[in-house]
């Protein structure tokens, strides 16, 4: 028995690039940027901080979802399958790419985070737009703060 499965959080490197076959069956690829903290060992040795691209390809339904809510930046959850190819390009070379194929795809980021960035990062657009985690539509009151 044998598993290939992924699991990937991280932020989305570049909007998704998508193609449509001719039986409008469609494709999204993107980029994803996932990173481990940088941290000083007890030597005193610094190891900075190290980022991993990953090359995320979507089909079909999930494809069409990346094309209208995936965009530079976004936090997403990817879950899928690792895939390695090789293709020939232009000048006749091969070349090798290893993919995610992604069966499973969350969006990560609210809307407000996004704002707030968009906006400048003032922080009020933030709490303006905080929504309850058991009504998303309601606003969170500085009373009803857990802390």
């Amino acid at each position: 028995m044998s598993v290939n499965k992924v699991i990937l959080i991280g932020n989305v490197g570049r909007d998704p690039e998508m193609k449509y076959f001719d039986n409008d069956v469609a494709k999204a690829n993107f980029t994803l940027a996932t990173s481990e903290r940088g941290y000083t060992t007890s030597g005193g040795t610094q190891v900075p901080e190290r980022t991993e691209w990953h090359n995320i390809v979507c089909w079909r339904g999930l494809a069409q979802i990346a094309e209208r809510f995936v965009k530079k930046g976004t936090l997403v959850y990817v879950e899928g399958k690792i895939r390695s190819r090789s293709y020939d390009d232009q000048n006749g070379v091969k070349r090798y790419i290893t993919e995610v194929v992604a069966d499973s795809l969350e969006l990560l980021s609210r809307k407000s985070d996004e704002q707030t960035r968009e906006n400048g990062g003032n922080g009020r657009d933030m709490q303006e737009h905080a929504e309850t985690p058991d009504n998303p539509d309601t606003p969170l009151e500085e009373d009803d703060l857990p802390f």
